[in-house]
């Protein structure tokens, strides 16, 4: 689908963008791959790991909140991942309006360059902290859904289509709790704070998350946001994952932080449906906005959710074991320290 295609990252010099390049120059030829972030330190230092003169890439300084430059951006281009986003917690319960700047008004300007620019498909990345937000992040991720889904109902004549994935915690990546708890062993460490003995998280590995992206990529019809059946962890047992000698320090959940996270709502399970197919393990929340008769088609033969049933943390059918966890430490080695966006 992406041979001899111009796809375009935003915020493509973070985690998802790096691993998602590596993806793209391995499996398909596109025409050119560009990524677009706001950082030029991290684009000369992803430019040396793939150098222009072997790679069919280009790099382009911009950021989501400066609609004229998101414009120049598009031109040409067929595919966009949108996966640029300010995601700390904290710094946006502090800051909430630049966060807004970027996660909803980004999304806005994001919606209306690929619009006028023809862009086939624009696929954005989301996060189970947007169902049922309780912190500020959560509800621009909420926001951005919400904007991206209803972009396809006023496409007028124009052929683009938007989708969203959303997923939990990462592996790998800088947002994850996994390299605090690193960096603590690396300064001698023998404690590691634990909100509550209770909580649980959704992990996915950041290949399983680009095999999720060029899914809703190529199964997309406009309007969905796809969900991936990911495993659940209790954090104790992430702490013992990482270090099995270190004492756990309960220090009591933060403003905005849930005990366990949710993908998909009470609310949402009476309009989603299962996408699962063999090696594609998926869940599909349909849009209600409009049921345009391609989605209807698309989606009638796969089994409906149950009413009223969370897809939940704490009520998952699969849990990673500490032994799971530990290959999957071992599989990234000493990357959780990359400067990723």
């Amino acid at each position: 689908m992406l041979d001899d295609k111009v796809v375009l990252i935003t915020g493509g010099t973070g985690s998802f963008g790096r691993k998602f390049t590596e993806y793209v120059f391995a499996r398909h030829r596109v025409k050119k791959l560009i990524i677009l972030s706001r950082d030029e330190f991290k684009q000369h230092e992803m430019s040396q790991m793939f150098p222009q003169d072997k790679y069919r890439i280009r790099f382009f300084l911009g950021d989501v909140r400066d609609r004229d430059r998101l414009y120049r951006a598009f031109n040409g281009v067929d595919y966009v991942i949108h996966a640029a986003a300010l995601k700390h917690v904290m710094a946006a319960e502090y800051n909430p309006f630049e966060v807004a700047k970027t996660n909803i008004i980004g999304a806005q300007n994001i919606v209306e360059a690929a619009i006028d620019n023809g862009v086939k498909k624009v696929v954005a990345l989301s996060t189970d902290k947007a169902v049922n937000p309780i912190n500020l992040y959560g509800a621009t991720k909420l926001a951005m859904e919400k904007i991206l889904v209803a972009a396809n109902s006023y496409v007028g004549t124009k052929d683009t289509a938007f989708s969203v994935v959303r997923y939990g915690n990462v592996v790998g990546s800088r947002g994850s709790v996994i390299p605090l708890f690193l960096k603590l062993i690396r300064q001698g460490a023998k404690e590691l704070p634990l909100t509550d003995e209770r909580m649980t998280r959704f992990w996915i590995t950041l290949d399983e998350a680009v095999e999720v992206v060029e899914n809703a990529l190529v199964e997309s019809i406009g309007g969905e946001v796809f969900v991936p059946k990911m495993p659940s962890m209790k954090v104790v047992d992430l702490i013992k994952a990482i270090c099995e000698d270190c004492r756990v320090k309960i220090v009591g959940a933060r403003p905005g932080e849930k005990i366990h996270e949710t993908l998909v709502s009470t609310d949402e399970s009476a309009y989603t449906i299962d996408f699962s197919n063999g090696s594609r393990q998926l869940f599909v929340v349909l849009p209600t906005l409009f049921c345009a008769t391609k989605i209807a088609q698309k989606y009638k033969a796969f089994k409906k959710m149950p009413e009223d049933y969370p897809y939940r943390s704490d009520g998952n059918d699969l849990w990673l074991t500490v032994d799971q966890m530990k290959e999957y430490l071992r599989g990234f080695g000493n990357s959780y320290e990359m400067n990723h966006e």
